[in-house]
């Protein structure tokens, strides 16, 4: 993915960098667009240790501080633009059509559900752990452990009702 800014603001750290220095304040949101995946919304965070690219995390807007997605997690969703780890500075896409880490064949339009295996999801139904506001937008390659979802601000609040 390409991703590039469209709004008038100078970006210091491409989307898909990572950086040992602040180059924007925390919880910047921005918005960029891609030729194929269309346009995105993206927020400036802090890492957390063994982030990879499309690792999903949950955020805190407090102190931008991130935590890789795993079961009963609370709080807003994003996807890691780059392997932006502990005390490193990056990019995670919020909104619109994003590449994520899943665990097995996810299906076309199947819901998002947090797992185990921290930062990475599943279409497995399992109560309380459903990512709401995203869904599977492609069929997973086989063993290519990502696939491309649809996010509109993903959130996890850990209630068993959709």
């Amino acid at each position: 993915m390409a991703f590039h800014a469209i709004e008038h603001y100078v970006v210091e750290q491409a989307l898909a960098d990572t950086s040992t220095t602040k180059k924007h304040d925390l919880g910047t949101i921005i918005r960029a667009v891609d030729p194929d995946y269309g346009v995105g919304e993206f927020i400036y965070l802090l890492g957390v240790a063994s982030t990879a690219v499309g690792s999903f995390v949950t955020y805190n807007m407090d102190n931008g501080s991130t935590t890789l997605l795993a079961a009963n997690a609370i709080g807003p969703v994003a996807v890691a633009m780059s392997a932006n780890v502990a005390d490193q500075y990056g990019w995670y896409q919020i909104q619109g059509k994003a590449v994520g880490k899943c665990l097995t064949q996810f299906a076309d339009n199947g819901n998002v559900y947090a797992t185990a295996t921290a930062g990475s999801i599943d279409d497995a139904v399992v109560a309380g752990d459903r990512v709401k506001r995203a869904k599977g937008a492609s069929t997973t390659v086989a063993d290519s452990g990502v696939a491309d979802f649809e996010i509109d601000r993903p959130f996890m609040d850990d209630a068993v009702a959709a």
